[in-house]
């Protein structure tokens, strides 16, 4: 807790941020977009985690990553600037991910997630494996906890309660998400409070229905799992399940918790960079 507070109070510098714009999928909605890095490199879509954004969640290692790979990053439906759309699902965020490549003319990617974006990464290679060269999945698991029916009452009832609160809270102007010449700090929580706290609900019924185990073996695609060994929301144990059910996947620790891509990304830049070039290394190779 400490340590986590420590961070929060002098987090990882918000620098080289690219600039980013908004995409209209045709048939899906307009959702915000960063796309940097050499356009002849590989290319990686970096996936977000739940009540974060594409460069909330990612902004630590995309000036790294931008060294030798083509970045994506996109705010999922109702995250941010997202897609706004009657329902919240992880398969229509996987088809937005292949929806948003089309558009982009971009035909085969490395599909990155972390936490949610761990689960909507398999669903790209699940619902689109022709396009998927590679997996890096992150501080996630073959499903996540609630699918237990209890916890995800509980999640409703926590919607609920947000979305008294989320009336309360100042919702940032479009403007200013992306200024960052200001703290990090307050960048971060601009970041943090374009997603919409009320929606908590929906976002948990949408991890709920998530579960790769059946098919967990069939993934056939080079595959790293970065495991966070202090996680308390999706823990270690079944964070190995992914090493365990997928052939050949390579296993890459680091020494954080659930928020470790921001709260102590210093920590998990390097194996998190390993492991995108094993994925890659594996993939050219083959």
């Amino acid at each position: 807790m400490v340590r986590a507070f420590g961070h929060v109070l002098r987090p990882y510098p918000a620098r080289d941020i690219p600039a980013g714009t908004m995409v209209d999928l045709p048939g899906r909605g307009p959702l915000f977009v960063t796309d940097s890095g050499p356009r002849d490199a590989p290319v990686v879509f970096l996936l977000h985690s739940v009540l974060t954004t594409g460069l909330l969640c990612w902004y630590p290692v995309i000036p790294e990553l931008n060294k030798r790979y083509r970045v994506i990053t996109l705010d999922q439906r109702w995250h941010g600037r997202g897609i706004r759309s009657p329902e919240f699902s992880l398969d229509d965020c996987a088809d937005d991910v292949v929806a948003l490549a089309d558009e982009l003319g971009i035909d085969r990617f490395t599909a990155a997630g972390f936490s949610m974006g761990g689960g909507i990464a398999q669903l790209v290679w699940r619902r689109h494996p022709q396009r998927v060269t590679g997996l890096v999945l992150c501080s996630t698991g073959p499903y996540f906890s609630t699918r237990d029916p209890r916890l995800r009452a509980q999640s409703r009832r926590t919607g609920r309660v947000l979305t008294a609160v989320d009336k309360l809270l100042p919702r940032p102007r479009v403007g200013r998400l992306d200024d960052t010449s200001v703290h990090t700090t307050v960048w971060a929580m601009r970041q943090f409070l374009s997603t919409p706290l009320s929606h908590m609900g929906h976002f948990g019924d949408g991890l709920g229905v998530f579960d790769s185990r059946e098919w967990l073996a069939e993934i056939d695609v080079p595959t790293s799992v970065v495991v966070s060994t202090r996680d308390r929301v999706v823990e270690p144990a079944r964070q190995e399940l992914l090493v365990d059910g997928i052939a050949g996947a390579r296993r890459f620790e680091v020494d954080g918790g659930h928020a470790c891509c921001v709260l102590g990304a210093q920590w998990f830049i390097p194996p998190f960079i390993e492991a995108v070039d094993a994925a890659s290394e594996v993939s050219i190779e083959a």
